[in-house]
Formats: C-alpha cells, sequence, structure tokens
C-alpha cells in the first residue's frame, strides 16, 4: 500500500488565513445584512498601473501573432526582465548581483516556501518568532523541525527568536547555532526594521557561524528611512552566506498576477557544492517559467513611468498606514509598524488573547484583522492590521474601531 508523507500529519490545525476565512464565511453566513471590511490578509486593492497594463495588452497582442508569439518561458526568467531588475534593484544600490544570479518565480511565498528543499534534513532553523507562517510550515512539511508542543505552541528543533515590546521586535543573535536563518525585513507581521549597520551584524555573524540567511525582502518598497537597507546584499560579505527573495506583489499590486523572483549568488557554497548551481537544477526541473505576458508586465515596473506610477501606490498604501496608526494611538492602542511597511501591530486591549480581539472586533465593528498568536507564540497579545484597503474602507475601519 502507498504511504504518505507524515511530517503532513504534524501541522496543528490548518494554514492561518484559512483558518480566517473559515471565520469570516461562518459569520457572513450567520449576519447576511453585515457589512465587513477586510484589514487582514495582506492583499492590494489598487488597480494595476496603467503602465503594467499597456504592457500586458502589447504582449496579449504578440501572443495572436505566430512571428511573436511565445511558449515556454526560459527557465531561470526571460533576460529583459532579469536585466531590468539587476540595473534597477542592484547595480543602482552598489550591488554587485548579475542577471544569471536573478530566478524569476511566481512569487515569494512559494520561493519562500520550496528555497529549503536544496538543504539537508538535519538543518536547524532560526526564524524571528512572531513569524510568517510559510516558514516553518515548509519546513515541517520537510521533517526538519521536530515535536510539536500544543501547550508552547513551538516545534522542538526550530530555534525561535523572540520579537516583543521590550526589545523593539529586533531579532537578537540565539544562543544555540542555526544553519537556515529567516529574516525578513521589514517585517512581516510586526512591521517593524532594523539599520543596515544592524543587518551587516546579522551577515558578519551568519559567515562567522557558517549558516545561511533566507532573506525575504518582500516589502523594501515601503522603506522610507535612509539607514535601512533595500537588499541584504548592499552588505559587505552578503554574497557568500544569503539568498534573497524578492517579490512583485507588494510594490506593484502583483497579487493576482503573481511574479517574484530569488537571488541564489555564485558564490554561495556548501564546502565545494555551489547552491546556485543546486536551486538552477530544481527550478529547471520543478517550475515551468513565469508567463511571458506576467514578465513583460514586471519589466513595465522599472520604466520611468512604470515606477512614478508604483511610488503613487505605495504613497497611498502608506498614507492609510499612517492614519490607521495615529489613529488608533489617539484612542488609546499601543502601536507599532506604519512607518518602513504597510503593517500595523498593536497589543491587544484589556488583556483579551488574539483571537479574542479578532471575535471582538469581527463581532462589534465588522472588521477582520490577524490574531498575532498566528504568527507565532511571542505574537500572543498582539495584531495586525494591513494598509492594503481602499482610503475610504479604511477610514471606515478606524471609525468603527475607536466607536468601540
Amino acid at each position: 500500500m502507498f504511504q504518505i508523507n507524515e511530517n503532513y500529519q504534524k501541522l496543528p490545525g490548518s494554514y492561518l488565513f484559512s483558518t480566517i476565512a473559515k471565520k469570516v464565511a461562518a459569520f457572513t453566513e450567520a449576519n447576511p445584512g453585515k457589512d465587513i471590511i477586510r484589514l487582514g490578509i495582506g492583499d492590494v486593492t489598487q488597480p494595476l498601473a496603467p503602465a503594467v497594463i499597456e504592457a500586458m495588452h502589447k504582449a496579449v497582442d504578440e501572443m495572436g501573432k505566430a512571428e511573436t508569439f511565445h511558449g515556454y518561458a526560459p527557465d531561470l526568467g526571460y533576460d529583459f526582465l532579469r536585466d531590468a531588475i539587476v540595473e534597477n534593484d542592484y547595480k543602482s544600490r552598489g550591488c554587485d548581483i548579475s542577471a544569471d544570479e536573478i530566478f524569476v518565480s511566481d512569487g515569494a511565498k512559494s520561493d519562500s516556501a520550496n528555497i529549503q528543499e536544496i538543504f539537508g534534513p538535519k538543518n536547524r532553523i532560526a526564524v524571528c518568532d512572531p513569524v510568517y507562517p510559510v516558514y516553518v510550515d515548509s519546513n515541517v512539511m520537510s521533517g526538519r523541525t521536530g515535536v510539536y508542543d500544543a501547550r508552547s505552541e513551538t516545534w522542538s528543533d526550530v530555534i525561535y527568536m523572540p520579537c516583543t515590546m521590550e526589545n523593539g521586535f529586533v531579532p537578537e543573535f540565539p544562543k544555540e547555532t542555526p544553519d537556515m536563518i529567516y529574516l525578513c525585513l521589514p517585517n512581516n507581521p510586526t512591521g517593524t526594521t532594523i539599520t543596515k549597520a544592524q543587518l551587516q551584524e546579522w551577515v558578519d555573524y551568519a559567515n562567522k557561524s557558517g549558516a545561511v540567511i533566507i532573506y525575504d525582502g518582500a516589502y523594501e518598497a515601503y522603506i522610507s528611512e535612509s539607514d535601512v537597507a533595500h537588499s541584504i546584499y548592499e552588505c559587505e560579505g552578503a554574497k557568500t552566506c544569503a539568498i534573497e527573495l524578492k517579490s512583485f506583489s507588494k510594490n506593484a499590486g502583483f497579487t493576482g498576477v503573481r511574479l517574484g523572483y530569488a537571488v541564489v549568488p555564485k558564490d554561495l557554497k556548501c564546502g565545494d557544492v555551489s547552491l546556485h548551481g543546486m536551486w538552477t537544477r530544481r527550478h529547471g526541473t520543478k517550475f515551468n517559467g513565469a508567463p511571458y505576458i506576467v514578465q513583460r508586465a514586471g519589466e513595465a515596473t522599472y520604466s520611468p513611468q512604470g515606477k512614478a506610477q508604483l511610488k503613487e501606490q505605495v504613497a497611498y498604501y502608506m498614507k492609510n498606514a499612517s492614519m490607521i496608526k495615529s489613529g488608533l494611538q489617539e484612542a488609546g492602542y499601543t502601536v507599532f509598524g506604519g512607518v518602513n511597511a504597510p503593517y500595523i501591530w498593536l497589543k491587544t486591549p484589556d488583556k483579551m488573547t488574539s483571537w479574542e480581539f479578532f471575535d471582538y472586533l469581527l463581532h462589534n465593528a465588522n472588521v477582520v484583522g490577524t490574531p498575532g498568536s498566528g504568527f507565532g507564540p511571542s505574537g500572543e497579545g498582539y495584531f495586525r492590521l494591513t494598509a492594503f484597503g481602499s482610503y475610504e474602507n479604511t477610514l471606515g475601519a478606524l471609525e468603527r474601531i475607536r466607536k468601540l
């Protein structure tokens, strides 16, 4: 008889946002007349930029003509997109990254879940706590996390780096030495980040300890402070210890279009084995490439018109973030984030648990957010709101919350 991957059976419950969706669906069915405002999942609401739409229309027309039709995309991505990424995301910031170190994908979520496949099953992972659930869950599926303790909501073989109000939500070097370190900066869910000098310390730590950093930079477009790095490769020595993941979802509104990329430098090795070569092999075997139309859309985000239009969109969402943060502070909440990221991280009032506050907001304000405990044990007692709603809905949600 066939056997299953029993590691999947170790996963507690369903994926965080699936659980939220089920709760909201049940409430909606029981209260069909209620107008629910959703500030939970980090999905964008503004339409694609005109420059992107124009590029997609042109690409669609090309697909309708034999002489300009495109079939399978190159394994690693089209040169026109990878060259644009190198010029705009790396060379412009003084980073020595070449086009053949860029691996175009369908998004950072896929890459952050899949990248662990090229690492051995006995590697110890270190994660910030709270953390984006995919980092831990994908390692659970691969049998790398040990035994789950339901009481503490932790895995025996995972090294947790608590990020709390007491340490400014900044991870500290773990007492145990990890093999793989997941960093998401600016951070999801806390919305906080670290300076370039602090990031350099992590690069130095990884090189010294022989660890690899999986660096999720999905929110770099929202950075507003000058001393925060937009790429880990701005730090000296990062090419020998770091893999960087980037997404077009949040900076260009591609959540429904799907496009991202990973950077695996050729200098990153385990002994004599090249991780670049391993990821090239994995990528070519398991991925058929992002569609030509989508990659042309990605290229358009780097045009002068595209850059200007996306800058306006980012400003739109950060205006929402600023409004939520100041409004909640005026209402007496303790609030973090909202400066370099489109997330607001707040302490739950009256000693409510994260899920108690979720239910309280849903039932009394008809507003959906995300319980902090869903991101890890250190997230208990906190709650995440996103700034990705429309301005009108964001204002409406804030007014409802302030009236509670």
